[in-house]
């Protein structure tokens, strides 16, 4: 089974789909390992659309059991027809926000004191603040939507301030309902 967890910078996407793969022995792929290239100073060089795709497909074609965490709504049609169940998470604005900006302060620690830190740190959070705004030129509410009607596969959909472990759950519950139909 191949199953993708997307949403909103800080839904919890990443969190979830570890646990899952941690839970059920499956392999966890995060697309943004494939997005970004490793340099000194992560999430600042952006590796080409092709290089990103094939790298990811080939790792998810790898493998029976596996869990992609993030959006792949700008990499092509493959990925319309590449899961079995799609996972859309979201959460209150303001929470999720507040999660985002403890991510950078764990993730950055000193390294905020530098200007140019705390610069990019303002820029990652004001881009991600207008999540909820359709008319963002970037990734949003009803970019999601749309690809969610493309998607060849079920979408749950997991709306609301849920723990981790609630979350879990849902997912669990459903993969089984999935299973016995078969």
């Amino acid at each position: 089974m191949k199953l993708i967890i997307f949403g909103a910078s800080g839904a919890g996407t990443t969190t979830l789909a570890q646990s899952l793969g941690h839970q059920l022995g499956w392999t966890h792929l995060d697309a943004d390992d494939y997005y970004w290239a490793n340099t000194p100073i992560p999430y600042e060089v952006k590796v080409p659309l092709e290089e990103r795709h094939e790298n990811l497909r080939q790792d998810l074609e790898a493998s029976k059991q596996v869990i992609i965490s993030g959006s792949l709504v700008t990499w092509g049609k493959y990925w319309l027809q590449a899961f079995d169940l799609g996972i859309f998470l979201r959460i209150p604005h303001e929470v999720r926000m507040e999660r985002l900006k403890q991510r950078e302060i764990d993730r950055y620690g000193k390294a905020l004191e530098s200007e140019y830190r705390q610069k990019k740190m303002h820029e990652f959070l004001t881009w991600a603040s207008q999540y909820d705004d359709p008319s963002f030129a970037s990734r949003n509410i009803s970019q999601h939507r749309r690809w969610i009607e493309l998607l060849e596969c079920e979408v749950l959909e997991i709306d609301g301030d849920f723990t981790n472990e609630a979350r879990m759950q849902k997912v669990l519950d459903k993969i089984e309902k999935m299973k016995s139909k078969k």
